[in-house]
């Protein structure tokens, strides 16, 4: 807890909410570290506070004599700092968690949070990891039709996710680790002045997915590191100008067996094929139907736990957009509506389980997954990709190659 110090009342501000503070981190008076930014008004915001400010002593520690910064560590060989992550980013441990593993992947242990710097506009659960607007938004229920300057923003944000999935995707290869991935799209967002949204979203500790092999989705960025014939999705985020733009891609490493080569392409097919139905007038639910009918008749199954979604101020928000065949989803396509499709195709069921960092959905056979993702907006005549590639995205689907 927070011990009394000698900062008089009134001197300094409260590191959570700015309120005047007389109480200091005891862990900040042991590291002797400055006391602005360990000043607390009461018992209750260090508490509140304490997920996020605890990363100062980590830092503290890593810049002292002998030690490296986050960045600079072995990942292969995890100090104090790399611990592996439970209750949905919400705790850690030193300890591999026990669990009845699906296939051969582990987890490893994560690095400390990024820091995001003071400049750069943030989404409201940036600090505590509790999303505020959106769960009360009317935009879970209603479909927003976007307005023309809200739309040149949305493909503002979506140009630079694009960015960033393509910065990410060139240091794909043997020997990288995920941790690394995520540096990267944490870095390339930051330079483009905005926020990778995954960072912190319901506490989720990384700034992009890394879902390997039979990792369906939300796979944490950690220290392990990739293998030659592992296929990897990232999952990238951006924040900016108030708006989010989604997108994800699955890439080889390396070389990559017959089979999960199938696996990715028909899964870029799956999305190619439902984006080529969206126009005003068609239901949602006959992108499920598209999806489905071309996974299956490949011999491939669809993940019926995850979903595309709205997005636009909201990361999050209506309409849900169900992958799989004979779905309940409501209402029809309009023009200025934005939307993802996002389908998780796998190699055997369509069932998964979850491990116990509370965030990695996995198949639960142990068989391998893949998924692609796009951010649209439905126009009158049609639809646009306002995530696509880019002439300077990097050629590594060999499908695409002329």
């Amino acid at each position: 807890m927070a011990g009394e110090s000698d900062v008089s009342e009134n001197a300094l501000s409260c590191a959570n909410c700015g309120k005047p503070a007389n109480l200091q981190c005891p862990k900040c008076i042991e590291l002797k570290l400055p006391r602005e930014g360990s000043a607390f008004c009461s018992q209750d915001c260090f508490k509140s506070s304490w997920s996020s400010h605890k990363s100062v002593h980590v830092k503290a520690k890593l810049s002292s004599p002998g030690m490296g910064t986050p960045g600079e560590q072995d990942s292969s060989s995890p100090g104090e700092s790399w611990l592996y992550c439970l209750k949905r980013g919400q705790s850690r441990t030193p300890k591999m968690p026990h669990f009845d593993w699906t296939g051969t992947l582990r987890p490893y242990p994560i690095s400390v949070k990024r820091i995001v710097p003071a400049n750069i506009d943030k989404p409201d659960w940036a600090d505590d990891g509790i999303p505020k607007i959106e769960p009360n938004s009317d935009f879970q229920h209603t479909v927003e039709i976007k307005s023309p300057d809200l739309i040149a923003k949305m493909r503002e944000t979506c140009r630079i996710a694009r960015e960033v999935l393509d910065a990410a995707a060139r240091i794909v290869r043997p020997g990288v680790t995920t941790d690394e991935i995520d540096k990267v799209v944490h870095d390339t967002t930051i330079a483009a002045g905005g926020y990778p949204s995954p960072l912190n979203y319901h506490f989720f500790p990384k700034s992009c997915c890394t879902s390997v092999n039979e990792v369906i989705c939300h796979g944490i960025p950690d220290a392990r590191k990739l293998e030659d014939g592992d296929i990897v999705n990232i999952d990238v985020t951006v924040y900016y100008k108030g708006v989010h733009g989604d997108l994800n891609e699955t890439y080889f490493v390396g070389n990559v067996d017959e089979d999960s080569q199938k696996l990715v392409k028909c899964t870029y097919e799956c999305l190619e094929k439902a984006i080529a139905i969206v126009k005003p007038g068609v239901r949602f639910r006959e992108i499920g139907e598209v999806i489905n009918r071309h996974a299956t008749m490949s011999g491939f199954s669809v993940v019926k736990s995850y979903c595309g979604h709205g997005i636009g101020e909201l990361f999050h928000c209506a309409p849900n957009i169900p992958h799989y065949g004979r779905n309940k989803a409501v209402g029809i396509m309009k023009a200025g509506q934005t939307f993802t499709i996002e389908p998780m195709i796998n190699a055997g069921i369509w069932r998964d389980r979850m491990w116990p960092d509370g965030w990695t959905a996995v198949t639960a056979d142990g068989k391998r997954s893949a998924q692609f993702e796009h951010t649209l907006l439905v126009t009158d005549t049609g639809v646009e990709v306002l995530t696509g590639r880019l002439q300077t995205s990097p050629n590594v689907f060999p499908w695409l190659k002329s």
